[in-house]
């Protein structure tokens, strides 16, 4: 749809480049002239307002941009520190695994002694039931003298202390492995929990890191549609400008006819007069009258044009460039930027009639001057009030017109000057 329309208006440009004089052939009157420079003005403000809504949208979808690619960066960042956590915790589940194995190896072994002593404590009961039940009491009765008695009783002692530790070790053994195996697989679960909320955490934060992408996309296809729409508004510019040229050449064209008629007019009337008063007295006279000559053709002016701010230092010339406000690469620069001080004087190239003086969006204020044969000159980023003309004026080469600014799409004050030919931006260096 936006090409459709860009070639509408780059079809209707066309039509009013080459072939205007049809279209207002049939105005008879400065009066219709004036009124249809008025409608044209109409359509320059619908057009402004149109450019200037466009350029509010650019601003607004690149201050989103600016904002969401910093979330993005600050998205990108947490994955990243997330990311970092998580091979921390599977090299921590890797160590806890080992752990575990070892614990295992450890319980084997463990329990391979509580059974070795549950064996000899299962011989030793069963030893016992075989032999019947012999009283502690009646193994030392049958001591055949005291140093026997006191062997017994050693003896005895060594049997009951042996039993106590058996009993004490299988109890210790099996708790030291059980709480051990406890505490690794409370790691282990809490490891493998933490690891199943990390991955949570970056699924997640994928997922807005994909949907900052799709805004980021969004912007810049908001900020791309927008400027089309400038360009568009800029081939309206150069449509209107050159119906208002057209009008303007139309219109002197009709005031030097009238001019001429009037002229005619005075001339017969004195010949008339001069006819009747020789005749009346009889003298020959002869009457002389004045010939209004009046061209409202552009024959090249004064040779070539002047420097609009005299001897200024150019900062920018004319052609392909990045874009010192977008940043775009190969952007189209139009013409060539002066390095001059705010509110310096801007003077006309050459004389002609201004054609646009007012707010025209990237340009900010800018003045558009038709020196006839179709040769424009622009004037952009004008200071804010420091137009000197307006559209209709005739200007003299020379002459100031405005003053020097940084409306519209600037970086700084500096005054943008173009040529254009037929519309058509041309390098203005061969007319300086």
């Amino acid at each position: 749809m936006k090409k459709i329309a860009a070639g509408l208006a780059v079809a209707l440009l066309a039509v009013t480049l080459w072939g205007p004089s049809d279209g207002y052939a049939k105005k008879t009157s400065v009066a219709e002239i004036d009124q249809q420079l008025k409608k044209l003005q109409q359509e320059v403000q619908a057009a402004k307002a149109a450019q200037e809504k466009a350029a509010a949208k650019t601003q607004e979808a690149q201050h989103y941009k600016n904002k969401t690619t910093l979330n993005l960066e600050y998205v990108l960042s947490q994955i990243a520190e997330v990311k970092g956590k998580m091979d921390t915790t599977s090299a921590k589940i890797a160590s806890t695994e080992q752990s575990l194995t070892a614990t295992a190896t450890e319980l084997d072994e463990a329990e391979e002694r509580v059974e070795a002593r549950s064996k000899l404590l299962e011989s030793r009961v069963r030893l016992m039931y075989t032999d019947g039940a012999v009283s502690y009491l009646d193994v030392l009765l049958s001591s055949k003298s005291f140093t026997d008695f006191l062997d017994r009783a050693d003896s005895l002692k060594m049997i009951v202390d042996q039993d106590q530790d058996l009993l004490v070790q299988h109890k210790q053994d099996k708790q030291i492995v059980i709480e051990k195996k406890q505490e690794l697989e409370g790691q282990y679960a809490q490891a493998k929990q933490l690891y199943t909320e990390l991955e949570g955490q970056r699924s997640l934060l994928k997922e807005k890191e994909a949907e900052k992408q799709e805004l980021i996309a969004y912007y810049d296809d908001e900020i791309q549609e927008n400027g089309e729409i400038s360009e568009e508004q800029e081939a309206k510019l150069v449509q209107l400008a050159s119906e208002r040229s057209a009008l303007e050449k139309q219109k002197d064209k009709l005031k030097a006819e009238e001019a001429a008629r009037k002229a005619a007019a005075a001339k017969a009337e004195a010949a008339r007069r001069a006819a009747a008063a020789a005749a009346a007295a009889k003298k020959a006279a002869a009457a002389s009258s004045g010939t209004a000559s009046v061209s409202s053709s552009y024959m090249g002016g004064n040779g070539p044009f002047l420097l609009p701010v005299g001897q200024a230092r150019i900062s920018s010339g004319y052609g392909k460039r990045t874009h010192p406000v977008t940043g775009e690469i190969g952007k189209m620069h139009t013409g060539v930027d002066f390095a001059v001080p705010q509110g310096t004087s801007i003077h006309a190239a050459d004389s002609g009639t201004v054609l646009v003086a007012e707010w025209w969006s990237g340009y900010g204020y800018c003045v558009i001057i038709d020196h006839g044969g179709g040769v424009w000159t622009l004037y952009g980023h004008i200071r804010e009030g420091g137009l000197r003309v307006s559209a209709g004026d005739k200007v003299d080469r020379g002459q100031v017109i405005a003053e020097s600014g940084s409306t519209g799409r600037s970086t700084g004050p500096h005054l943008h000057f173009e040529v254009r030919v037929d519309g058509v931006t041309v390098n203005p260096m061969p007319y300086l």
